[in-house]
């Protein structure tokens, strides 16, 4: 998927190593050092998805995630942060951002973000919000999609559950949401008895 990719960090090394990342996966690169340049950027370039580290001088991460979002309410933007906390999360998801990468960067993970918020981004062009599903929850979608990124193979609707605060009913629903995007892929898995069990994998 042609892509670019604008990466926001004050760090020059961590820029250059977010760089090497994307072009390996053949992704155009362009880089600001601040928000306030990132925001200047984004204006001249319109790139289909945006990194964005948390901590920086001036604008941090929040501050330069809610002015993009003046420009571009569709446009995937991943925060690059060390804090797992969960109201750092919740703050940044109330800023505008649609998912997270934790440092130190691993590249087969942030191209699997990268690729799976693309993929959201060609979906939810010309709209308003990133989801505009009725009875579908952004949080919760994040959540069940993070979770399946994380796992190293096809999983089921138990195993997901397991790493998740929510009910087996709404992890089924939102993987079926996904199914029908596009976005996972159901695997049935067949056993010596009884019906065969379900698995599900981010395509």
């Amino acid at each position: 998927m042609n892509a670019t990719v604008l990466i926001v960090d004050d760090n020059e090394d961590i820029r250059f190593t977010l760089q090497e990342i994307c072009k390996f996966a053949d992704w155009k690169v362009h880089e600001a050092s601040t928000g306030k340049a990132a925001v200047d950027l984004f204006q001249k370039l319109i790139p289909d998805i945006v990194l964005v580290d948390y901590h920086m001088p001036e604008w941090d991460g929040a501050k330069t995630t809610k002015e993009l979002r003046k420009l571009d309410a569709r446009v995937p933007i991943i925060i690059l942060t060390v804090d797992e906390r969960q109201e750092v999360a919740d703050m940044f998801l109330d800023a505008g951002a649609t998912d997270f990468a934790l440092k130190p960067i691993k590249a087969p993970d942030l191209i699997s973000r990268i690729r799976i918020n693309l993929k959201i981004g060609k979906l939810t062009e010309d709209k308003n919000e990133v989801f505009v599903e009725k009875g579908i929850n952004q949080n919760t979608l994040l959540s069940i999609k993070n979770c399946l990124i994380e796992q190293s193979s096809p999983s089921t609707i138990d195993e997901i559950q397991k790493e998740l605060p929510i009910a087996y009913q709404t992890v089924h629903r939102y993987l079926n949401y996904l199914e029908s995007k596009g976005q996972v892929d159901i695997i049935a898995q067949y056993g010596k008895k009884g019906r065969p069990k379900n698995k599900y994998q981010l395509i």
